[in-house]
């Protein structure tokens, strides 16, 4: 902006030049010289060319000197010129400095003008009407470079405000590597109960290892913060962590995502890609629920645990890597290795150090540190602390079975605070319908709701059709949390006709825009 403005009002050039004094744009090749015939014939003459770059070293060592209350000089050039300066300190030191030359502040006498002709004839005539050239010699009146150098110390203001938020942000991205390095720290996986202290005395053992790990717990329980933590306390910490969750694509996706795929292996595949290994090489890869993986894409992740060889999509040649696997899932992998729908050997192969991750309702003790920490967490008030929750809410918290567990927990207390965040404590009024029905149902000596005598679930009363649709409404809910709202998948799990799970689904309000 100031360039152009510059240009228009005096026909002059702004220019940037180094701590050396060193002019930027001649380092790049480009000679920018102003509307000054005489300008354009030193500078493009080569003792022109040098008398014009040591005029603006001595502008940059009288920069250095200056002792003046204003930061921008006034230094006449090699041909008499005015060349105008202002520096710019970035931490301290002064990195540069941009100027504008060319311009004289009154109309050049005869005799000045003679002295010019004579100057310039030396070093380059060029064939130009210096007498027409004398008459267009831009002048800039008192006033005018008094607000020429309050553009340019306008302009090096910006650059140093431009360079402090840049090095802000620079500090901020450092200061959030360290944080991120403390936040995957296991000790810091809240939880003081028992079944969770047993998991932080396995992962004391597991975490310096290069074993591969498999996790295994319920939708929402933490098993990608697990794996986060193994990876940033282990031996690869400073290498790469991918993540791939294998429900979320078909087998053609899923195996290009893993293993890459050749230019023209198949329809878009307009140029190579790596895959997900080959990114994590070095480092760790978490393959979240390895459960949904197909047969196919078994034998393929079987062999880059035993060989760690893979052959991309549509390629020939193999490819080695070196990466530790940390698998999770939340189904029993023994019970579908029984049913001949995970492969045996990949099981034994992924399983070599096994970590349960309890649910929430097995783990009821932590609740009150866990919501103490999400009200922190998502607490976006100026001032002060959170409000507490009332102990109405805090009992039907207990009382609720948690079927999508931690997540679960994190995204009502944030809907909590949305709704009653300026309020003294958080009423159970606020929390959704789900939690609050549970609060009816009786309380068991550890604060959970009272199961029936088999152990299967809450005690249900009143008329059996509502008994039995309320049990049915449950399964459907905590099946499609569980299986990430897939209803083929819930519905072969049910089974019931995917058609009949739907239109249960919008009778009991289960979709997923109401569920949220």
């Amino acid at each position: 902006m100031l360039k152009d403005i510059i240009r228009k009002w005096w026909h002059v050039e702004l220019a940037f030049a180094d701590a050396k004094g060193y002019v930027l744009d001649h380092a790049e090749g480009k000679v920018i010289p102003p509307n000054n015939d005489f300008c354009r014939l030193a500078l493009f003459s080569k003792e022109g060319f040098r008398r014009c770059n040591e005029s603006v070293k001595v502008a940059r060592d009288k920069l250095r000197g200056q002792a003046k209350a204003r930061r921008s000089i006034v230094h006449e050039c090699h041909l008499g010129f005015d060349l105008v300066a202002c520096p710019v300190v970035l931490d301290g030191e002064m990195a540069g400095f941009i100027f504008v030359g060319g311009a004289v502040s009154t109309p050049m006498s005869p005799i000045q003008g003679t002295t010019l002709l004579s100057k310039i004839r030396e070093l380059n005539s060029g064939g130009t009407d210096l007498d027409r050239a004398l008459e267009r010699v831009p002048v800039m009146t008192k006033p005018e470079l008094d607000h020429l150098q309050d553009l340019l110390e306008f302009g090096a203001n910006e650059i140093q405000t431009y360079h402090a938020e840049v090095t802000s942000r620079e500090r901020e991205r450092e200061s959030l590597q360290l944080e991120l390095g403390n936040q995957f720290r296991f000790e810091n996986i809240i939880g003081n109960s028992r079944a969770m202290q047993g998991v932080f005395r396995l992962l004391e053992k597991i975490i310096p290892s290069d074993s591969t790990i498999l996790i295994h717990g319920e939708s929402g329980t933490g098993k990608e913060l697990v794996a986060r933590a193994i990876h940033h306390n282990g031996p690869r910490a400073k290498q790469a962590f991918v993540v791939q969750n294998c429900s979320a694509f078909n087998d053609n996706l899923l195996e290009s995502a893993l293993f890459g795929h050749v230019k023209g292996a198949f329809t878009g595949a307009i140029k190579d890609k790596k895959g997900l290994f080959e990114i994590a090489d070095g480092g760790s890869f978490f393959l979240d629920e390895i459960g949904d993986m197909s047969p196919a894409l078994q034998v393929k992740l079987l062999r880059v645990l035993q060989e760690g060889t893979f052959t991309p999509v549509g390629g020939t040649e193999q490819r080695q890597v070196d990466v530790r696997v940390i698998a999770a899932t939340h189904k029993d992998l023994q019970r579908m290795v029984e049913r001949g729908e995970f492969r045996e050997d990949l099981y034994y192969r992924i399983n070599v150090i096994k970590v349960v991750i309890p649910p929430l309702r097995e783990r009821m003790e932590d609740l009150p540190i866990l919501c103490e920490h999400f009200l922190k967490k998502h607490f976006r008030g100026k001032t002060g602390k959170p409000p507490p929750m009332s102990d109405e809410a805090m009992l039907a918290f207990q009382r609720y079975p948690w079927p999508g567990n931690i997540r679960e927990l994190e995204n009502e207390i944030e809907r909590l605070l949305v709704l009653g965040g300026d309020l003294e404590d958080l009423p159970v009024d606020l929390l959704s319908a789900r939690v609050r029905d549970a609060a009816g149902a009786p309380l068991a000596a550890n604060g959970s709701a009272r199961p029936s005598a088999d152990g299967s679930g809450p005690v249900a009363q009143g008329a059996l059709k509502d008994a039995v649709e309320a049990l049915e409404r449950d399964m459907i809910r905590q099946g499609l949390v569980r299986t990430h709202w897939n209803k083929s998948q819930l519905a072969k799990e049910l089974g019931i006709s995917r058609s009949n799970l739907i239109m249960k689904v919008e009778r009991y309000g289960l979709d997923r825009k109401g569920s949220e």
